[in-house]
């Protein structure tokens, strides 16, 4: 295979989940302007696409286990791109609730399927590096989307931002039809049956050292995602930002994306997994801090508000592609219900954010910052968790002999 193809192709499947979330941000006023509902309630757009697609996370994996990844992840980027056109003709609020729960739908299988490709492709520390290849591509995503959806609700109002996302779709199910072949081979294919699939979920849910990873991952990504999901509060109302400056919110925060997974793949296979974990704990629990101090002690000033989060991510980045190898591997011939699991568990943190904590912390930096380290605290007892098991697990065939 194409290495850098795979990779380019792999990471812009990764990126269509940002840019769902964050392209029509810029445009929440004028959305609750429009149909005549309130920014919380154009909130709910969010939430329930984030809902939908945490909801379907659950079956893209799986079914790309059985069908091959190269067809589910065509058939979902065409339903993608044809209900967000459908969303720019949208009659009525309620229509474009229902419209983005079908785009929920179908948004994930890029970002779940694309995990799986990358494990059937490559090993160990090459599958980590590549992981973090990935990620860091990839991150992009965030801060590049509102920055376009701001310049396109300049110029088209807020049906722009949705018009991109169709092109979008449509682009990357023209790309992965030329040049995504196909990774997993009929031989290692599941025969697809519902009571099956089942006792696999069931298998996999009972695992606990499976759950409590991605369960770090999920609560790790859940505290910079919890300013992703307020970002018109975070961006207009906190920091005084306009629609087209939104970029200075994500900047900070993609940096240390991108950052944190170049070293990691950089690390990969020199520094051992586990101590590229303690190290990007460190760095969150040090950004989470600071962030926490700047909110309590200085006024908002996007100088000295945003460098901790930049902190925070720059760690989290740096241990997420040893995490999700780990987890990945528990189930070597399951990686795409495994992957599934995974997203289902980080989108469904990601909603629960967007539903629940959002309207608590809204206008608050003080809660945000509260917020952000209660995630970093859970992420952490949630992977020392997992390596309790781990440990347990080994020595207790020792303490039988």
């Amino acid at each position: 295979m194409d290495r850098a193809r795979i990779a380019l192709i792999v990471a812009a499947l990764s990126a269509l989940g940002p840019f769902s979330v964050d392209t029509y941000f810029p445009s929440f006023p004028a959305l609750a302007a429009h149909f005549g509902v309130s920014e919380i309630e154009v909130q709910s757009t969010l939430s329930f696409y984030l809902a939908a697609l945490a909801g379907m996370n659950l079956f893209h994996g799986a079914l790309s286990d059985s069908f091959g990844r190269r067809r589910v992840i065509l058939v979902s980027l065409g339903v993608y791109a044809a209900t967000a056109v459908t969303c720019v003709l949208a009659p009525d609020f309620r229509w474009l609730l229902g419209l983005r729960v079908v785009q929920g739908l179908a948004g994930g299988a890029g970002m779940i399927v694309s995990r799986a490709v990358i494990r059937d492709c490559f090993e160990g520390a090459e599958a980590q590096k590549f992981m973090a290849q990935v990620a860091m591509v990839s991150a992009l995503g965030p801060v590049l989307a509102p920055i376009i959806g701001g310049w396109l609700h300049v110029w088209f109002g807020w049906r722009g931002p949705f018009l991109f996302l169709a092109l979008l779709g449509a682009a990357l199910w023209l790309a992965c039809w030329l040049a995504l072949p196909e990774s997993l081979p009929l031989h290692l294919r599941q025969v697809f049956h519902p009571g099956r699939l089942l006792r696999s979920y069931t298998v996999a849910l009972g695992h606990p050292t499976f759950v409590l990873l991605c369960l770090a991952l999920g609560f790790g990504g859940g505290g910079f995602l919890l300013y992703v999901a307020t970002a018109p509060d975070v961006a207009i109302n906190i920091l005084g930002l306009t629609e087209t400056q939104f970029g200075w919110l994500f900047g900070p925060i993609v940096l240390g994306l991108i950052v944190g997974s170049a070293l990691s793949g950089r690390l990969a296979g020199r520094i051992p997994p586990v101590r590229l974990v303690r190290w990007g704990f460190t760095l969150m629990a040090a950004g989470a801090g600071l962030n926490a101090i700047s909110n309590l002690l200085l006024p908002h000033r996007v100088w000295w508000a945003l460098p901790p989060l930049c902190t925070y991510t720059l760690g989290f980045a740096l241990m997420a592609p040893v995490v999700t190898i780990q987890s990945l591997d528990l189930f070597p011939r399951n990686r795409g219900l495994a992957s599934s699991l995974q997203g289902f568990v980080q989108t469904l943190i990601f909603a629960l954010i967007s539903g629940l904590a959002a309207p608590v912390v809204y206008r608050s930096g003080i809660r945000h910052a509260a917020g952000l380290l209660v995630m970093m605290a859970l992420s952490w007892l949630a992977y020392r968790s997992s390596r309790r098991l781990v440990g347990a697990a080994v020595s207790r065939p020792t303490r039988s002999e």
